[in-house]
């Protein structure tokens, strides 16, 4: 696991690499506050932080997470997207 990495044209705020010979996916998180959890999902595809895994031959997850304050629930939304290499 891997915290604010120069990724595209930013930085993904999480960033889990697989181990050598382990075929999970790779994954990327962007995080938002009283947001949205697909703008979050969006802006690291439209940064291109994937290009962080150029080298990478698996899949790659895109997670966009928000948490909202303002909901009495405390509500985290999450939108994932799995990217084919």
């Amino acid at each position: 696991m891997h915290r604010e990495v120069p990724a595209g044209k930013g930085f993904a705020d999480i960033v889990f690499v697989p181990r050598n010979g382990v075929t999970t996916p790779a994954m990327i998180i962007e995080l938002k506050y009283n947001q949205f959890a697909e703008t979050a999902k969006e802006q690291a595809k439209n940064r291109n932080y994937a290009d962080f895994f150029k080298n990478y031959k698996g899949d790659i997850l895109l997670a966009g997470i928000n948490y909202s304050k303002d909901d009495p629930n405390k509500k985290h939304t999450c939108r994932i997207e799995k990217i084919k290499k």
